[in-house]
């Protein structure tokens, strides 16, 4: 088998930047992309001179703005931000059709068949950047590597605007010197464990036997002893299907008691309902589900298989999510999961015996 050629794009704060790109006034000083900070919104992105005072993604609008009083802050435009993604994603398709999105920034590319450039897939990379940065004003870092894990670890390497290749030859050494929290799974919870158990780095991770992480970690234990030799045979899959459909809202002031949650209810299905018809046929909803986040930002979420899509059983979900907290609540969401008819019928063929 041919050795895999993987790249990893990620697109540098896109949102921001496509926001300066459009409106050149606010390149160069701190700005970000997200809600309003008196509507208690989140920041989604933000561009590097609002970094360097410790602004980040997902922080509130209002902490934000404590962080960096001279922050500007402008709503997200998502038709701009897909339309560039289309045209990232029309650029990538000059070289294959093995593209695995993770979001509108970010994704993988197979380009272990690809015969342009010779084959390379690091001038492939370096093609692609030349013409994003051309065609669509914006940057965007990429990693190059054998597979999925160490190509996404390179692309954060230069950032912004950078490369960074790791050769099959050179996978043993770079992945020795890694932190273990930079690994694919690998949480707060989990690295905290590992560096009790004096693994910082995963050079020492290499020297623990399989079944001794198995023993420590489950089934995660093997996972965690493949990443540590660089190994990682995820394909790319180039079609993602939807799992669900939903809805949600974040409130301008907390919701306090149930009946206040049941009156939103009416609304968001209204939403959800809308969401469900834009879809494409090859979808059937499945159970129903809610999301209430309370205002200390614990969250849960609860569904049921069987029950109706109607608002009698989205208040009786509701009713049992709000009892696992009894605080006010700033977020409400409901949703459906979603059937993959295609893929059943995939499935079907795939048995057929003519």
């Amino acid at each position: 088998m041919a050795q895999r050629k993987i790249i990893h794009i990620d697109c540098d704060c896109f949102y921001a930047a496509i926001e300066m790109r459009d409106d050149p006034r606010l390149a160069g000083k701190p700005m970000a992309v997200g809600g309003s900070a008196d509507r208690r919104g989140v920041i989604a992105t933000c561009n590097y001179e609002a970094r360097a005072y410790g602004v980040k993604s997902a922080m509130a609008s209002r902490h934000a703005l404590k962080l960096c009083p001279d922050l500007t802050i402008v709503r997200p435009r998502f038709d701009a931000y897909k339309e560039a993604s289309r045209d990232i994603h029309d650029i990538f398709r000059q070289y294959t059709d093995q593209i695995e999105p993770l979001s509108l920034d970010e994704a993988y590319l197979d380009v272990t068949q690809c015969s342009q450039f010779g084959g390379s897939a690091t001038r492939i990379a370096e093609d692609i950047r030349r013409q994003v940065a051309r065609r669509l004003r914006i940057t965007v870092s990429a990693g190059v590597a054998p597979n999925k894990f160490i190509a996404k670890i390179a692309s954060d390497w230069r950032k912004p605007d950078g490369l960074f290749v790791v050769t099959p030859a050179q996978v043993e050494a770079f992945v020795a010197q890694l932190p273990v929290a930079r690994l694919h799974g690998v949480g707060k919870v989990t690295a905290e464990k590992l560096q009790r158990m004096g693994i910082e780095h995963c050079g020492q991770l290499r020297e623990w036997p399989r079944l001794a992480l198995v023993r420590e970690f489950g089934s995660f234990g093997q996972r965690l002893h493949e990443l540590a030799q660089g190994i990682d045979e995820r394909p790319v899959e180039n079609d993602n299907r939807r799992q669900s459909a939903s809805v949600e809202n974040t409130y301008d002031h907390d919701l306090p008691d149930l009946a206040s949650c049941l009156a939103k209810l009416p609304e968001l299905i209204e939403t959800l309902e809308q969401r469900l018809q834009r879809l494409e046929g090859s979808y059937r909803p499945g159970k129903p589900f809610v999301k209430v986040k309370f205002h200390d930002f614990s969250q849960t979420t609860l569904e049921q298989a069987g029950a109706a899509r109607d608002l009698y059983s989205y208040q009786q979900l509701l009713g049992q999510a709000f009892a696992r907290g009894g605080k006010p609540v700033r977020l409400l969401g409901v949703g459906v999961r979603l059937h993959d008819l295609r893929a059943a019928v995939q499935q079907l063929e795939l048995f057929s015996v003519v």
